[in-house]
C-alpha cells in the first residue's frame, strides 16, 4: 500500500512539474526567448528527480524533457532530429541529471531512514528500562504487602490489614493504568488504533473526565473553566479522555506543593484550546525538551512509593498527534506548570496554541 501510495504521488508530481514546465516553455517560445527552453526543462528534470522515489520518474522525465525539447522547441519543429549532435549532447545531459539526482536524494533517503530507524531503537530500550524500573516499585510493594497478610494476618489489628489492602488496591490500579497507557501507545504507534472522529460536546467531554478523575483522587479539587457557549469538537472521545485525565493525574503525582488545579477550554480561531494548570514546583527546565517521550527523569511521587518516567505523557503526545495537533508544557511566571494541547472545532483551524 504504501508503495502504491508513493508511486501515485511520484506520477502526480510528475506530471504537474512537467506541465508546468511545458506551459512555461510554450510562452518563452512565444516571447521570443527561446534559449531560455532547455534550462526550464532541466531544472523541471531536477525537482522531479528530487522530489520523487528511486529513479524510474526522474529517467522518464529526462527522456520526455529530450523528446519534448527536440519536437516542439528546436527546428525544424515538430520532427525528431537525433542526429544533430547539440540534441544528442542536451538528451544525455538531462539523463545525467535525473539519474545522479536520484542517485544522491535515494541515498539520503536510506541513510535518513537508517538514522531515524536507529534513533527508534534507541527510544524503545530507554523505554523499556525506564519502564521497567517504574513496574518493580509497585510489583515489590504488592509482594511484600501481600506476604505480610499471609504470613501475619492473626497477629494484624484489622485496622492495619484494611490499610494494607488499599495500599494493595492503589499499586494494582497504578499499573492497571500504566499498562493500560502503554497499549494505548503500541496500538496507536502502530496503526492499530484507528482515529474515530465524532462530533462531542465539549460539556459531556469535560463531565465525563472530572466524574473519572474523581473516583481516582476523590480529595483533589479541580476549577473547571469551559465556555458557556456549546462548543462541538470532532475527536475520539475515548482517548481524549485519557489525555485529560493523564494530564490531571500527572499534577497530583508531581506538582509538589501544590494548591490549586484547573482544568480550562477556549476557544481561539477555530480551536478549542485545553489547557491543566497548576501552581506546584513546576518543572526543571532540562527535563522539557523530553517531557513527551517516556524518557524525562521522574519526580518522585505523591506517596512516596512510585515514581513516573512519563508514560501517561508520552501518551498524551501520541494521541493528540493522532488528532492532528501537538501538545506543549511550559512553567507559569506566577508558579507551576501548565500543559496545553489545541484540537480543532467545527470551525477553521488557524489559530496558534
Amino acid at each position: 500500500m504504501r508503495k502504491l501510495h508513493s508511486a501515485v504521488r511520484g506520477a502526480l508530481c510528475t506530471a504537474g512539474i512537467f506541465a508546468l514546465a511545458v506551459l512555461l516553455c510554450v510562452l518563452l517560445q512565444r516571447l521570443n526567448v527561446p534559449e531560455h527552453i532547455t534550462t526550464v526543462i532541466v531544472f523541471a528534470v531536477f525537482l522531479i528527480s528530487l522530489l520523487t522515489d528511486g529513479y524510474v520518474f526522474g529517467v522518464v522525465s529526462a527522456l520526455l524533457g529530450a523528446l519534448a525539447v527536440n519536437y516542439a522547441f528546436t527546428y525544424p519543429y515538430f520532427a525528431l532530429d537525433f542526429l544533430t549532435p547539440v540534441n544528442l549532447i542536451s538528451a544525455g545531459v538531462l539523463l545525467t541529471i535525473a539519474v545522479l539526482t536520484g542517485t544522491l536524494t535515494t541515498k539520503l533517503k536510506r541513510q535518513e531512514a537508517a538514522r531515524a530507524e536507529a534513533e527508534a531503537e534507541r527510544t524503545r530500550a530507554n523505554l523499556l528500562r525506564a519502564v521497567s524500573h517504574d513496574l518493580r516499585t509497585p510489583l515489590t510493594t504488592i509482594y511484600s504487602a501481600s506476604s505480610t497478610l499471609l504470613d501475619r494476618r492473626d497477629t494484624l489489628p484489622p485496622a492495619r490489614q484494611e490499610e494494607i489492602l488499599r495500599g494493595i488496591r492503589e499499586d494494582a490500579e497504578w499499573l492497571t493504568r500504566m499498562v493500560e497507557n502503554l497499549l494505548s501507545i503500541t496500538r496507536i504507534d502502530s496503526g492499530a488504533v484507528q482515529i474515530l472522529k465524532a462530533p462531542t460536546v465539549l460539556d459531556e467531554l469535560i463531565d465525563s473526565v472530572m466524574t473519572k478523575f474523581a473516583k481516582r483522587y476523590p480529595g483533589q479539587a479541580v476549577r473547571v473553566e469551559i465556555p458557556e457557549e456549546i462548543v462541538v469538537i470532532p475527536m475520539d472521545a475515548t482517548l481524549i479522555e485519557q489525555v485529560l485525565i493523564n494530564l490531571l493525574e500527572n499534577a497530583v503525582l508531581h506538582a509538589a506543593g501544590m494548591t490549586e488545579l484547573c482544568l480550562r477550554v477556549r476557544v481561539q480561531g477555530g480551536k478549542a484550546v485545553f489547557e491543566v494548570a497548576d501552581n506546584g514546583c513546576g518543572i526543571p527546565e532540562e527535563q522539557l525538551s523530553a517531557l513527551f517521550s517516556g524518557l524525562a527523569p521522574g519526580a518522585g511521587a505523591a506517596d512516596g512509593r512510585r515514581r513516573s518516567a512519563g508514560i501517561g505523557l508520552s501518551v498524551c503526545a501520541t494521541i493528540v498527534r493522532a488528532h492532528g495537533g501537538a501538545i506543549r508544557a511550559e512553567n507559569r511566571r506566577e508558579g507551576g506548570a501548565v500543559f496545553r494541547f489545541a484540537l480543532q472545532t467545527e470551525g477553521e483551524m488557524d489559530a496558534e496554541v
